[in-house]
């Protein structure tokens, strides 16, 4: 069933153009059953899933394309599979303005299947294939509107990943020379007695591929592409900044992390320093350059650079506790930003606004849209009761418990991100119910907020930014026992 799950968004994406649907609403139909269906299998493989690992092709050794449910594929894939469906019922409504659709829907479609491939990767040759695939997949999406700023954006992303990509494949052949084997191994696989006094060129080669994973999870310096690549529609950017492409670049990370080089390892190192103050810089940069950032969606791309290294931080932490926080903020901030996202691109489908300065009042004639922004600027903040305060207490917990002077530093970021992020989510919020003296009603008329193909998406992630809030213990305890197998 593993393959299947990965194959039928594949083959659906791949149908919409070929076949000859007579309205728009057959195919609308056709895509989202498809989705839906695929994602009641994933829960159904991962509520019934087993030990076992299957082998699609084996090339030589140990170097083969397989597949297995463990706890962390659980993790990225039970995620993927709930919001996936959401995605697409909320991007219908949204592209109807748009050329070129079903095209759109292909790529859209088939980047859910090959997402999948990420996360249900039995070894670090899986992963690293469905990895460079997911780039060529989203390319067309980012420069979907054709237009020179898609064009060039598109390039850049491009660009920028096949360069981080390069640098894991090194990550990748030193794991192949050094490891025990490809697969993914609670612990790590390194074969000390092959390693001898090469110690610190696998601690070098370790920065690298971390560095090249975050490529894709925007950590710095290489993370302009990322706000740059928000010319694209909202669903794509949604896609890119919460779901897909960017949490892959951070599970590869923890892959990478605890599974294949291995903290008893690395931790202690001056390479768990470095990567360590790499996302500690980029937490706070990203925050800051939200701040001065008046673009909508550019300053939701800025706010998502620093979050991605929130996941980054707990993953640098090297401990069972900095495990649980990171997948606590994988899955926690997933909903989070893809719900503001949303709201973000509801407001531009409405009024054709862009800017912050040009949301002033639009609360008044968008309650829902503005109200539920609300919510997810509260839980990005880190507002108790919402489900941002349980990922960033956990990430606060396990660095002060860690004894990592370096890491304890990194609370102080976390704080000071909250700041920031409070400052250029809310000042949103005031303009649009609390407008300018001078504000002039009339200039909003006709606008309203979306029909129920936006709406309901964004209802559902408020449901679970609260119930994650109010009641995360089970899936807490679900992630420290992930954390634990180390």
């Amino acid at each position: 069933m593993i393959i299947l799950v990965i194959l039928i968004p594949c083959i659906a994406g791949i149908l919409v153009p070929l076949l000859p649907f007579k309205k728009r609403s057959h195919w609308e139909i056709f895509l989202e059953c498809a989705v839906i269906l695929n994602s009641i299998l994933v829960w159904y493989l991962l509520l019934h899933h087993s030990d076992s690992t299957f082998l699609l092709a084996n090339f030589t050794g140990n170097l083969s394309i397989s597949f297995k449910v463990d706890g962390m594929g659980m993790v990225f894939a039970g995620l993927v599979a709930a919001l996936w469906p959401f995605a697409t019922l909320y991007a219908f409504e949204y592209m109807t303005k748009e050329s070129h659709q079903r095209v759109f829907f292909l790529f859209y479609t088939v980047t859910y299947g090959v997402t999948l491939g990420i996360a249900l990767a039995a070894n670090l040759l899986t992963m690293y294939f469905f990895y460079e695939l997911l780039t060529l997949v989203t390319v067309p999406l980012v420069m979907h509107t054709l237009t020179r700023e898609a064009i060039l954006a598109s390039r850049k992303y491009l660009y920028y990943s096949l360069g981080g990509a390069a640098f894991a494949f090194i990550g990748m052949i030193m794991i192949i020379v050094y490891g025990t084997t490809t697969d993914f191994v609670p612990g790590g696989i390194l074969d000390l007695a092959k390693i001898g006094d090469r110690t610190n060129v696998l601690l070098f080669v370790y920065v690298m591929a971390f560095i090249g994973f975050g490529v894709k999870a925007a950590l710095c310096p290489f993370n302009s592409w990322l706000p740059q690549a928000g010319v694209a529609p909202t669903p794509v950017t949604a896609l890119l900044h919460a779901v897909a492409v960017v949490k892959s670049g951070a599970f590869a990370i923890l892959r990478l992390t605890y599974y294949s080089f291995g903290t008893d390892f690395l931790r202690g190192t001056w390479a768990q320093t470095t990567v360590m103050l790499l996302v500690m810089f980029t937490i706070v940069y990203g925050c800051s350059r939200a701040v001065k950032e008046t673009h909508l969606k550019r300053r939701l791309a800025y706010s998502t650079i620093s979050n991605l290294s929130y996941i980054l931080f707990g993953a640098a932490i090297m401990t069972p506790l900095g495990l649980t926080g990171a997948l606590s903020h994988l899955v926690f901030h997933a909903v989070i930003k893809i719900c503001s996202f949303f709201c973000a691109g509801a407001v531009i489908h409405q009024t054709g606004r862009n800017y912050v300065h040009e949301l002033d009042g639009l609360g008044y004639k968008m309650p829902r849209v503005f109200g539920i922004f609300t919510v997810s600027a509260l839980a990005l903040m880190g507002v108790p009761g919402l489900a941002g305060f349980i990922s960033k207490w956990n990430l606060a917990r396990a660095a002060v418990n860690s004894g990592n002077t370096v890491a304890c530093f990194g609370v102080a970021c976390l704080l000071v991100s909250a700041l920031l992020t409070a400052i250029y989510m809310m000042t949103i919020v005031v303009r649009a119910f609390f407008p300018n003296r001078d504000f002039d009603p009339d200039t909003l008329q006709g606008i309203q907020d979306p029909n129920w193909k936006m709406i309901l998406p964004l209802f559902v992630f408020t449901f679970f930014i609260i119930l994650f809030g109010v009641y995360s213990q089970p899936i807490v305890d679900f992630f420290h026992g992930i954390a634990m197998e180390m």
